[in-house]
């Protein structure tokens, strides 16, 4: 079966110059399909060693199933006016629900039925203290390099003036209401421009909703839902259950075409 290892003499660093440099050396073995070695090796060798960038790799058949590999990696290049460097996470954020998306099974004393509380978590005498969940929350940054003249006063205040907004046009691919901006942060390389990293998340609009016996619910991605609930009798028992349901509007929406980076 064809596989990979990382040979003794791997790792032979070049410091203290200029342009800082290390080869990974491999071998792999048992194949004579290069397709299959290029697999391997893309698929072991990592992107970076140390604060080196991964650059190019060569491989060489020595026969009998076995080929050499060597990676290169180097110092990363400074980025150039007008570039851009994009990177995301998607874990999610945390949100306190009082309602579920369904009850599954409800059980009691033999005899005895278990009162119905509509969704409704957690409930008490007073109360309905709900539950903490994890939510989808698409987390994405952008870094660009922008011309100086570009960054006056009046841009750094656009972008102040849009932290903490939603977008009201589409964003990036996502809908109208689905975008947080969470600011950006910036410093000057040089004369020439400005590094300038921007942060957003995302949560999806939702549409058809239902809390209880309560349907037809539309919520834009950073809207907030919550639920009133009242006292009510359910097998001879007082219980609470949603009356209501609200969603408010907590983000200013906002044109993001302000932040000089595109939609």
């Amino acid at each position: 079966m064809p596989g990979i290892i990382e040979r003794y003499d791997s790792r032979e660093i070049t410091a203290g110059v200029e342009s800082p440099a290390v080869d990974l050396l491999y071998v792999v073995f048992d194949t004579e399909d290069d397709a299959v070695v290029r697999a391997l090796v893309e698929a072991t060798i990592p992107a970076f060693y140390s604060d080196l960038v991964f650059q190019t790799y060569h491989i060489n058949h020595v026969g009998g199933g076995v080929w050499e590999v060597s990676a290169r990696y180097g110092k990363k290049e400074p980025k150039e006016t007008g570039d851009s460097s994009f990177n995301f996470d998607t874990g999610g954020g945390t949100q306190h629900i009082t309602q579920s998306r369904a009850t599954i099974s409800k059980h009691a004393p033999a005899g005895e039925t278990a009162p119905d509380f509509k969704g409704a978590i957690g409930v008490t005498t007073d109360s309905v203290e709900g539950t903490d969940i994890t939510i989808p929350v698409f987390s994405f940054a952008e870094t660009h390099y922008i011309p100086t003249a570009t960054v006056t006063d009046g841009y750094k205040l656009a972008l102040f003036n849009l932290t903490g907004k939603v977008n009201d046009a589409a964003f990036r691919g996502f809908q109208a209401g689905e975008v947080l901006f969470l600011g950006a942060s910036g410093s000057k390389r040089g004369k020439d421009d400005w590094e300038i990293t921007f942060r957003f998340a995302a949560s999806l609009n939702v549409a058809g909703l239902g809390v209880g016996d309560i349907a037809g619910i539309d919520k834009k991605g950073w809207e907030y839902l919550w639920v009133r609930y009242a006292d009510a009798e359910d097998e001879n028992v007082l219980v609470k259950q949603p009356i209501a349901a609200y969603v408010e509007q907590v983000y200013q929406e906002a044109d993001f075409s302000g932040l000089g980076i595109g939609t």
